[in-house]
């Protein structure tokens, strides 16, 4: 199978990538030719249209890639409809807007753009190793932060669907004013998004609806936060209320780091406002999972399992991070378990959220602990976006049309929707700037990315941090820089793909974790990479 990629320029400051799949023949697209194709800048030329094409075969996900053996597994959506929503609106094609630039964006770009209802895919802000893979369209220069603007772009481009990544657009009402306009959405409105902008708020919803979570107490006063430490004792965990990058949660093993932590969040203000309370919470022991579900608002689908490595350090030591690798599926979440995780915390919170006047649509990120003393899932938090890394591996493994998906959510027709996977399992393992996650350099040089990705079958990387220089080199802009994602027939032949295109990078301003997957996998496994 052949599927042809289409380049338009159709200004100095805009590259415009195309699936070719009928875009000319729908009305979005007569009134996208009508309302483009006679820039000066265009390299279209009117009457005849003409272009170049990019022609990808079958081969894994990326272009001039080794083509897979034949016991890989297909690395391209399906062209079948997706379970559940038939064929009833199969010509529908939609122009795609994905909010956001990093890792996690860059990989819903890639399942869009293998979506067979999906024409073309853009991504505000993007980034250079988003652009320079061809999965989107990168568009730097819109203001995300405004919404004005971006209900402009969407209406100027005829865009039929955004797709929000990060959280803070979403808590800050993005969702509420497209939507308000009547582009489709998929991503919560600012009043269902406190469900990751306030722990406080996704606490008291535990509470009311009977959802298991650890004990805990809110505090706004630290001298009341300490001698509430000091009553339960170590270890414990305090997390500031709102939105920290990430970086807002202290795993306190000793009373006096516990007290440390209080102080920087509440004295010091180190988070601003996201840290004028905080959540003292009760320590669980067991092992952490992430589970993902697409909600319409009134239903619920769950997706696979991942399990991410939160800790900068191998062995899961050190400091927290936003995520340094995660495999799907993991193995801690049994069927029966995500079964059990449905129907006692997803869909108690979808209902719940309803019954509170401010239903969800999107996609519900549960971070678990399967504790150890009983065996069954906690909520630790929630996350209202896909979850980074776990993102990545859970698209490189979904072979629905995702575009269709999502769209269906947010008419509220997921009722029935079931979602078709690769089989086997997936890896991606985070490279990061060295220093990270405290202070680091940028800017630091990083070479033979292509050569990482045909190191091997069914490699994909995809960006989160990356720039180009004036040489046209990739370059590191962030922490948590690149995604080195692989897939295989088990977990063992996904990792050993994934680290094999991670030893190809030379960069020497960066690191990563030799031990992705080491819960699920014997400990001898990881002896090459000690």
């Amino acid at each position: 199978m052949a599927m042809a990629f289409a380049t338009f320029n159709l200004s100095p400051s805009l590259r415009f990538v195309s699936n070719n799949k009928g875009f000319f023949d729908s009305q979005l697209s007569n009134s996208f030719l009508s309302s483009h194709l006679f820039l000066g800048t265009s390299s279209f030329s009117v009457p005849t249209l003409s272009f170049s094409t990019i022609h990808q075969t079958s081969r894994c996900p990326h272009i001039n890639a080794s083509p897979c053996s034949s016991t890989c597994f297909r690395c391209f959506a399906q062209k079948s409809p997706v379970d559940g929503l038939g064929s009833n609106g199969a010509s529908e094609r939609l122009v795609v807007l994905v909010i956001g630039g990093g890792g996690r964006e860059h990989a819903l770009c890639y399942a869009l753009q293998r979506s067979p209802s999906c024409d073309a895919v853009f991504c505000a802000p993007g980034n250079a190793g988003i652009s320079s893979s061809g999965n989107a369209t990168c568009i730097p220069e819109l203001d995300i932060s405004d919404s004005s603007a971006v209900i402009s772009f969407c209406r100027k481009w005829g865009v039929g669907l955004v797709v929000v990544g990060p959280e803070a657009p979403l808590v800050s009402g993005l969702a509420n004013d497209l939507v308000k306009v009547g582009i489709p959405t998929f991503g919560p409105s600012a009043e269902a998004a406190a469900l990751e902008g306030s722990k406080n708020f996704m606490k008291s919803i535990c509470d009311k609806y009977g959802i298991p979570t650890a004990k805990y107490q809110t505090f706004s006063d630290a001298s009341a936060a300490k001698q509430y430490i000091k009553e339960q004792g170590a270890p414990i965990v305090i997390k500031a209320d709102g939105l920290a990058a990430g970086k807002g949660v202290i795993v306190a093993m000793a009373l006096e780091e516990a007290y440390e932590a209080v102080d920087s969040m509440l004295v010091e203000g180190i988070f601003g406002s996201a840290g004028c309370r905080v959540i003292v919470e009760e320590f669980l022991e067991g092992e952490e999972a992430s589970f993902f579900a697409l909600v319409d608002g009134e239903n619920a689908i769950p997706l696979e399992s991942a399990q991410d490595h939160k800790r900068v350090g191998d062995g899961d030591t050190g400091p927290n991070t936003g995520g340094m690798g995660a495999y799907s599926p993991a193995p801690v979440l049994t069927e029966e378990l995500q079964s059990l995780v449905m129907e006692s915390i997803i869909l108690p919170t979808v209902k719940g959220m309803s019954a509170e006047g401010c239903k969800f649509v999107g996609v519900l990120y549960a971070g678990l602990m399967i504790e150890k003393k009983s065996g069954l899932p906690k909520l630790i938090e929630y996350n209202v976006r896909f979850g980074d890394p776990e993102c990545q591996v859970l698209m490189i493994r979904l072979e629905s049309d995702l575009a269709k998906v999502l769209l269906a959510a947010c008419r509220g027709e997921l009722k029935g929707v079931s979602l078709n996977w690769s089989p086997g399992s997936a890896m991606v393992v985070v490279m990061a700037s060295q220093g990270y996650p405290g202070s680091y350099e940028k800017g630091t040089v990083i070479r033979s990315l292509e050569e990482a990705e045909n190191v091997a079958p069914c490699v994909k990387i995809f960006h989160a941090g990356t720039a180009l220089d004036l040489d046209g080199n990739f370059v590191a802009r962030g922490g948590r820089v690149l995604g080195v994602t692989a897939k295989g027939r088990d977990l063992k032949e996904a990792r050993d793909r994934a680290y094999d295109a991670v030893e190809e990078i030379k960069w020497p301003g960066g690191f990563y974790r030799r031990d992705i997957g080491w819960r699920a996998l014997p400990q001898s496994e990881f002896a090459r990479n000690a």
